[in-house]
């Protein structure tokens, strides 16, 4: 789309001079001045359309390129769509804090050209890491390594309180079942941790500019084309600048196509537990039946044997190591997975809680499993061998374990084992089976 006739145009033609390639990511977005919105009063994005307020053009023209620069991967990089869609995996999203990391990426990614200039006071990544998370990375190191959803979880340790007393319901189960159709959860009341007030307090100066996102970038069916779209442009666009791109480094940020770990754990459990049928010798099959018991010469045929639904109920094992680091929340998000494929299967759920040694073994009955009720209790060094052990006694038709993949693993069971690690132990390999990242 051409980027003439609006107030961010001047700034526009400068990116192009300096940056073409980069620069020219502006020409597939949408611009458009208004002059009656409270929430857009110098600039700002739903994801789609770049919005120039009235204030715009009393800025010094070096600040107006920083500032429609700064919209313009806020854009590519899809933050305002993600913000929806993270917040639809975690229940509740602290606008201010999002923003401001996403701003923060976006910041450090523009602060190696001079052509441009970013408001006083700009948060920047490698700043908000080393202030606040006590992190200290060079900033293309730092963008190499972050994404907005991961920096967005770390920074994020504000303590909530139950909206429903005894409830025992989190936030993301709130959000899944909804409050009614069609409706958002309700975040519940909270309270900045120290990592979060910082964060805050970083950011109060910045101009707030990711709006809710225009619903044609969060439809599913388009998310993903808009995810692939834009990573080709972006990538394309960065390799033609070369060293005057607007992207210091390939961003670890880059928008890609996500498949929440939470869709691929329920798709191999329902995989796994679906009951196979059993062959049956006492009834013939459909095509037998249909043919008469004969060939279409008259010859008999052989006995050819029918199917019947199977009676056993599927079985599932959890294996959980107590020795590694996986922490509560995570913990909460994986236990309310588990349980809403058991119900769903019908499946009988058994949990061996372990370290070096078993601790604890609880069964559960179908549509009744509820891990949250488990005692979470060892601490010594990790050896999934009898853990492994106990789960085979039981004779599962799948096994998940979630651990961080730090121990031997001598029992190597006959059915599929899904180790499910936390982002950190992503790159310990896993001795046999699958391995699942719970990330994201």
């Amino acid at each position: 789309m051409s980027a003439g006739g609006h107030r961010g145009t001047r700034a526009i033609q400068t990116m192009v001079e300096y940056a073409p390639a980069t620069g020219g990511l502006a020409l597939w977005m949408e611009h458009r001045d208004v002059d009656d919105r409270d929430d857009v009063r110098v600039i700002a994005n739903d994801g789609r359309c770049i919005f120039y307020g009235p204030e715009f053009p009393r800025l010094p023209p070096a600040q107006q390129v920083g500032l429609v620069a700064h919209q313009v991967l806020h854009v590519a990089l899809r933050h305002s769509p993600r913000q929806a869609e993270l917040r639809g995996l975690v229940g509740d999203v602290d606008p201010e804090l999002y923003t401001t990391c996403a701003d923060a990426i976006v910041n450090t990614s523009l602060g190696h050209l001079s052509w441009l200039e970013l408001p006083p006071g700009s948060v920047h990544l490698e700043t908000l890491l080393a202030d606040h998370l006590g992190i200290r990375r060079e900033p293309a190191a730092a963008l190499l390594e972050w994404d907005v959803e991961s920096l967005y979880r770390k920074v994020d340790d504000r303590k909530r309180q139950k909206e429903r007393a005894g409830s025992g319901r989190t936030e993301g189960e709130r959000g899944e079942a909804g409050e009614g159709e069609g409706k958002a959860p309700r975040p519940s009341p909270s309270e900045d941790g120290p990592v979060a007030r910082g964060v805050r307090e970083a950011g109060r100066g910045a101009v707030k500019d990711l709006l809710a996102p225009d619903p044609d970038t969060t439809r599913p069916e388009a998310a993903a084309e808009q995810a692939r779209e834009w990573t080709e442009r972006v990538t394309r666009a960065h390799a033609g600048d070369g060293e005057f791109s607007m992207l210091r480094g390939l961003l670890a940020d880059l928008p890609r196509v996500r498949t929440p770990w939470e869709t691929v754990l329920r798709t191999r459990l329902a995989r796994g537990l679906t009951r196979e049928p059993e062959r049956s010798w006492s009834r013939p099959s459909r095509s037998y039946l249909a043919n008469r018991g004969r060939t279409a010469g008259g010859r008999r045929m052989p006995w050819e044997p029918g199917t019947v639904s199977s009676r056993r109920v599927p079985r599932l094992a959890v294996v959980v190591d107590v020795s590694g680091s996986v922490d509560d929340p995570l913990l909460e998000r994986f236990a309310t997975e588990v349980e809403a494929i058991t119900r769903r299967m019908n499946a009988q759920l058994v949990v061996v809680v372990g370290d070096h040694k078993v601790r604890a073994v609880e069964a559960f009955e179908p549509g009744v499993s509820s891990l949250r009720d488990v005692e979470f209790q060892g601490g010594g060094g990790t050896d999934f061998t009898p853990l492994l052990e106990e789960a085979t006694r039981h004779r599962p038709d799948l096994c998940v374990v979630l651990t961080d993949l730090w121990g031997p693993a001598n029992h190597h069971p006959p059915y599929e084992v899904i180790w499910a690690v936390p982002p950190h132990a992503a790159h310990v390999r896993e001795p046999f089976g699958r391995k699942l990242v719970l990330a994201e």
